[in-house]
């Protein structure tokens, strides 16, 4: 099959991934706040998604060696089409932590085989650029997905719906793909070997994973925990939508240039500028968060650095990782992003409940803060 026939398919499926996680953490989050649930449990339904990614996640990789990229992106896309319809009959605390835990296992096996896929068949000199594609897709479908947190408003039902029929949209096109196996690798012969395979890609390529965990931390927490921050401060619902909307139009606008600067300047001095940058956009906001226009400038301005974390962490990931290991490679980085995304809502649930005179904005900045250094310190260490 033509690869560029095949890339864009892919960044398609991901782009609707990318929509329905947009749309769902704010939506529940809205409802929830104003059916009176606490921001603490609010923030633990939102991490339902991710229990389900990491509870799957030890079992992708040998199932995509064995069954090949379209069984899983077709039975994954499955899992989240028909769990989006599910929402739409009955809201109760447990069963959307079921249907959300459902979708996260849905979106693991679309992404990971996806980007897995992407960086299989990528020549080397267009890697960077084609896995910037993939998170520019899903950084657009999440751009566009809070923009149906108002449709509430009409319908409480109506905004799954609408993401049911773009993910149906979507797994139709899956058909056209013809199925390939990846890579073998002949040193993997068990269950047990999937462990052993996670230690050696830890070895080679550690730092990579700290941009992916530091965007799921991020985007939950943003996503899931600001939108209740936000009513509680007296920020209406649109305005809660138009900043989560800045911030993803910032991502999507810097998503290919920054692939492209990391190319060129390095994909280690890139980390530690983007998390420089975002440490200082969200303590300003954290100060100015009384105006409205501060925010949206600089959550336009830190999602154009700190919103591309995700792809930036593959690249470096791809470059540090042995080629054989790269499916287990883009797994940890799924893993990590996912144990931030645990966290993040987690947490910044706590924070709210705990704090709520200190703003929000400061539990972000604080784990850029503590990245940043943490990237910087191996830096030196390794110069001296």
């Amino acid at each position: 099959m033509n690869n560029q026939l095949r890339l864009t398919i892919l960044v398609i499926v991901v782009a609707v991934a990318g929509f329905s996680q947009g749309m769902l953490l704010p939506l529940i989050a809205v409802i929830f706040e104003n059916s009176g649930l606490s921001s603490f449990l609010n923030g633990i339904n939102s991490t339902a998604l991710y229990i389900g990614i990491l509870f799957t996640s030890p079992f992708m990789e040998p199932l995509l060696r064995k069954f090949g990229y379209k069984p899983l992106l077709v039975i994954g896309g499955l899992l989240v089409l028909i769990s989006l319809v599910l929402f739409s009959l009955w809201q109760s605390f447990w069963y959307w932590f079921f249907l959300r835990m459902i979708i996260g296992i849905g979106d693991n096996a679309v992404n990971f085989t996806a980007q897995t896929w992407i960086t299989e068949f990528s020549p080397e000199q267009k890697r960077g650029r084609n896995i910037a594609l993939y998170g520019l897709s899903f950084g657009i479908g999440f751009a566009v997905g809070p923009l149906m947190v108002p449709l509430v408003n009409i319908h409480e039902s109506l905004p799954f719906l609408i993401s049911a029929g773009f993910s149906l949209v979507g797994w139709f096109l899956l058909f056209i793909l013809r199925n390939e196996l990846p890579e073998q690798d002949l040193t993997m012969s068990s269950f047990r070997d999937t462990f052993r395979r996670f230690g050696q890609a830890w070895r080679y390529a550690w730092i990579a994973f700290l941009p992916p965990f530091a965007y799921g931390f991020l985007e939950t927490s943003l996503n899931g925990n600001f939108p209740v921050y936000a009513l509680r401060i007296g920020i209406e619902v649109s305005h809660v939508s138009a900043l989560l909307f800045a911030f993803s139009i910032g991502a999507i606008v810097f998503q290919l240039p920054l692939g492209i600067i990391g190319d060129q300047l390095g994909r280690e001095r890139l980390v530690t500028i983007v998390l420089l940058v975002g440490f200082l956009c969200f303590t300003v906001a954290g100060l100015m968060e009384d105006y409205f226009y501060v925010l949206l400038v600089c959550l336009f301005t830190a999602g154009m650095f700190v919103g591309s974390m995700f792809s930036i962490g593959i690249t470096y990931m791809t470059d540090l990782m042995p080629r054989n290991l790269l499916p287990t490679g883009n797994l940890l980085c799924g893993i990590f992003f996912s144990i931030g995304s645990l966290t993040g809502p987690s947490i910044g649930g706590l924070f709210i409940q705990f704090a709520p005179t200190t703003s929000f904005f400061y539990v972000i900045s604080g784990l850029l803060l503590l990245l940043f250094l943490i990237t910087f310190g191996r830096k030196i260490a390794r110069l001296s």
